[in-house]
């Protein structure tokens, strides 16, 4: 079977109320990436020098060769850029998230006290800040355990959350697999958390940000000014507050480093949006633990059976109903590429309406056949499906006057005669009064024009039958 891995759907169109403490419209958190010392190095035993995220133009690694310009641009982020977002943070009292890189924190005691002095989240930014995309899944594992064990070592407790930054396809699912962590955030598909199902762990993931970042003044199309950075964050603050004023609260992450923010014409913009965040009422600046903690709280998983994962036997004895005593739409859905976003009912309602639309005209014609006339014989025997039955209950078809019921016959027999099907409606949609009008209305149409408006109306009953089963 055919399964597409990538989540495209996430929250739809209604996410769920963030509910932050505090009745909060927004949540700001700051990440400052601490990764002064473990950058690409051959003091390090790493194949040559760093080339990433500095203010080097074009800068490409040095095999072999230590890089001295390079090496004095992280050395200002541990010497300087540090203490001087240190300054800022703690003077207005904003707690942040550290992402700190196992062998940058060993590497830099005084500023791993002064982090903990603060009251400061240090989370793991892995064992050292390199690439992992073609890093052999053992390998990754091995590091990713590494990490762990030199971030206890030398903080005094174990991580609690994880981003790698320069990932591989596997990293998600590693971290998670390990257990331990109440949230990893390499991700940048929401602006919410949410689960990720990885075997048995429910591991929540809080998405990071690329765009709200310092990096930008690094990389191209990117900042130049402080004053640039500052209205980014600025507008985007404006759009998530505003959200959350109209009931959609949301998080906004904005992504930092010692080297680059922490010049001073960068950091300028910083705290002028900083001064601009906390002149508005309700802003929460949480740590991205607590984010964690009040997300396992408020918004604890829940697995469901999804259809994308069942087996072919199990899905079409489960959804070879929706279209009507034909469960071979169910069995050529399950042979598509379904993923994530068929676990709902209007994807699941997509596949197997695919189906149905590709059929032969005479497929589609038995599907309309297999449908039970309204108010027929087959009712009054009770004889329907579970669903038909409860269907035609819902429009009181089932308690008839004498007269309506003698309408409803002639008008089947009439329809039948003369379309060569029976007269289909999703009578969900209807009352028994809208019913009988769009009858007599319909069975004047031409057989062509009934046939297509039939099967719409197939697709419709499957639709409201699949959002009885799924979300």
């Amino acid at each position: 079977m055919q399964r597409y891995p990538r989540d495209f759907r996430g929250y739809g169109a209604n996410p769920p109320d963030a509910a932050w403490p505090n009745g909060a419209k927004i949540a700001v958190s700051l990440v400052l990436n601490y990764e002064e010392g473990s950058e690409n190095n051959i003091l390090h035993g790493d194949g040559g020098s760093e080339a990433f995220l500095s203010d080097i133009a074009g800068a490409a690694p040095w095999p072999g060769m230590r890089h001295w310009n390079m090496e004095s641009i992280y050395d200002y982020g541990a010497r300087a850029g540090f203490w001087r977002l240190h300054r800022l943070f703690t003077g207005m009292a904003i707690p942040v998230t550290i992402y700190g890189v196992a062998t940058a924190l060993a590497r830099n005691p005084e500023q791993v006290a002064a982090m903990k002095s603060a009251g400061w989240e240090i989370a793991s930014h892995g064992l050292k800040w390199v690439d992992h995309r073609d890093m052999p899944i053992e390998e990754e594992r091995r590091q990713i355990a590494e990490a762990i064990r030199l971030h206890t070592e030398v903080v005094g407790t174990p991580p609690r959350g994880w981003y790698t930054g320069r990932c591989s396809l596997n990293t998600v699912d590693l971290t998670a697999e390990t257990g331990v962590l109440d949230w990893i955030s390499d991700t940048y598909d929401d602006d919410l958390p949410y689960w990720r199902e990885v075997g048995s762990r429910d591991q929540l993931v809080i998405p990071y940000t690329l765009e709200a970042n310092d990096m930008r003044f690094a990389t191209a199309p990117g900042y130049i000014e402080g004053q640039q950075f500052f209205q980014y964050l600025k507008d985007s603050f404006d759009t998530l507050y505003a959200e959350g004023q109209a009931g959609s609260a949301k998080m906004f992450s904005i992504g930092l480093h010692c080297r680059l923010i922490g010049r001073p014409g960068k950091i300028a913009g910083l705290k002028r949006f900083l001064d601009y965040a906390r002149s508005h009422k309700d802003v929460w600046f949480p740590r991205r633990i607590e984010i964690a903690e009040h997300w396992a709280k408020t918004h604890p998983h829940k697995r469901i059976e999804r259809p994308s994962q069942m087996t072919r036997e199990v899905f079409v004895a489960r959804y070879g109903s929706i279209f009507e005593h034909s469960p071979w739409i169910a069995e050529r859905a399950f042979d598509l590429e379904l993923g994530p976003a068929h676990d709902s009912a209007l994807g699941l309602h997509n596949a197997l309406a695919r189906m149905f639309r590709s059929a032969t005209a005479a497929e589609r014609m038995g599907v309309l056949t297999a449908h039970p006339d309204l108010a027929g014989k087959l009712a009054a025997a009770k004889r329907l499906t579970p669903d038909s039955t409860a269907e035609q209950a819902a429009a009181a078809l089932d308690a008839l006057t004498d007269a309506e019921q003698s309408a409803f016959q002639q008008l089947n027999t009439d329809y039948v005669a003369k379309h060569g099907f029976p007269f289909i409606i999703a009578v969900r949609d209807n009352t028994k009064d809208s019913i009988l009008a769009a009858f007599k209305t319909r069975i004047n149409h031409d057989t062509g024009t009934e046939f297509a408006t039939a099967c719409a109306q197939v697709e419709r009953i499957a639709e409201l039958r699949l959002k009885d089963l799924l979300p």
